[in-house]
């Protein structure tokens, strides 16, 4: 049971103030901490070790701001207090561990923290994930899919059988899009199981597992055994060795709608990847139904934003970049001027910029042939796939988010 802190939460940088007092209690700068990340809709704090002091940062809208420096026997008071509330030996710091702590917000709602912490040459560094409830009430229709990728997933996510893939890297928002498919589907009458490492967010009506490496329940292993559970959907966190390929294949086979993620740049690189981990081309052809490519942008500042020029130049790059000069020419994109709402940045929030592959027969047929992940990207654009890069200057002629942010993610 995960020990619960009731706290209000910050409405600044709060960390900075209590840090200043000199004389500072460490149970009540770690509750501020969080409080204070909470309240900048941070996902991370990273304490970072840089020798004779300690850089506290916080990770906003995907982007890591440097927030206040420490002196080094705070930061060592602070990575104790951390891990007493999350049940971590204090008497360990040559070893990695991972733990995770609940805190209770006084405004209302809570927020669960997941702590990593791992020994580096100038000490311990200690990274929390905040995992609130609100990200938990995201609906398909909030998350930015264009009317047309939004139709793609809801056919998929209605077949029977088969795989649906969410690929990108950390942090791309991956799991968000998974869980938000899973509570779409999740009706009376239909047996859902989740197999993850870690469980991001608890959700009400489905049987979700947490990975145990130490007693042997890996991805590999719980999928087989939860196959006895007699479920109708089952999500794996992640398909990240040839077992899980294999076996996550084989449940698709045999009447099961199977929802996973990979670590790929971009959606018709999928399949490619299947090949790489063992799963023979015949197989990957008869389960993939849908593969969601997805990275997260910084969003304009609503209270902020204005129109911008563009410059020649710039024409130039985008028109050397989308094939579709109808987006650039007549497009009129937008900035944030920077304001005390979005603490100067000019963004507030994130919006998703995303490639959705629906497998078809011409598809199926390449991918039995062995095609490269090039091949198969020219047969989906003649098939209505959007590339990533055209989603996102779609979105910044929208004005959901600027050039600058697009440009950003195509070479991240």
């Amino acid at each position: 049971m995960m020990p619960v802190i009731n706290l209000s939460a910050g409405t600044g940088w709060q960390v900075k103030r209590e840090l200043s007092k000199g004389d500072v209690s460490i149970i009540r700068l770690v509750e501020v901490l969080v409080s204070d990340a909470y309240a900048s809709r941070a996902s991370d704090i990273h304490l970072d070790p840089r020798g004779s002091s300690v850089m506290v940062r916080f990770r906003i809208d995907g982007v890591l701001q440097d927030i206040h420096e420490m002196i080094l026997s705070t930061h060592l008071e602070a990575i104790a207090r951390v891990k007493i509330l999350s049940g971590l030996r204090t008497d360990e710091h040559n070893a990695a561990q991972d733990g995770r702590f609940r805190l209770a917000l006084d405004i209302g709602g809570s927020v669960d923290v997941r702590v990593s912490i791992m020994p580096t040459y100038y000490g311990e560094n200690a990274v929390l994930r905040l995992l609130s409830d609100h990200a938990a009430e995201f609906t398909l229709d909030t998350l930015d899919f264009t009317p047309e990728n939004y139709a793609k997933i809801v056919r998929a996510a209605h077949m029977p059988h088969g795989m649906i893939l969410a690929t990108g890297p950390t942090g791309s928002g991956k799991t968000t899009t998974l869980y938000t498919i899973v509570k779409m589907l999740n009706v009376p009458g239909i047996s859902i199981i989740t197999i993850e490492d870690p469980i991001e967010y608890s959700i009400p009506g489905i049987n979700q597992i947490q990975v145990n490496t130490r007693s042997g329940l890996t991805f590999g292993s719980g999928l087989r055994s939860l196959l006895r559970q007699d479920p109708n959907i089952i999500m794996v966190g992640e398909i990240r060795d040839v077992e899980t390929a294999g076996l996550a294949v084989n449940t698709a086979l045999t009447g099961h709608l199977l929802l996973s993620t990979l670590h790929t740049s971009d959606a018709p690189t999928t399949l490619p990847r299947l090949l790489d981990m063992k799963v023979e081309p015949y197989l990957i052809a008869s389960t993939v139904n849908l593969a969601i490519a997805q990275r997260l942008v910084r969003r304009i500042c609503r209270d902020c934003k204005r129109e911008r020029v563009v410059r020649d130049a710039e024409r130039a790059s985008i028109s050397e970049i989308l094939p579709r000069e109808n987006i650039v020419t007549d497009a009129t994109y937008y900035c944030g001027a920077g304001c005390d709402a979005c603490n100067g940045t000019g963004y507030r929030g994130r919006v998703g910029i995303h490639e959705v592959l629906e497998i078809d027969d011409t598809l199926r047929e390449a991918i039995v042939g062995k095609a490269s992940a090039n091949e198969l990207r020219v047969c989906a654009r003649t098939k209505g796939m959007v590339p990533m890069i055209e989603d996102g200057f779609g979105k910044a002629a929208r004005g959901d988010t600027t050039i600058e942010e697009v440009l950003r993610m195509r070479h991240e």
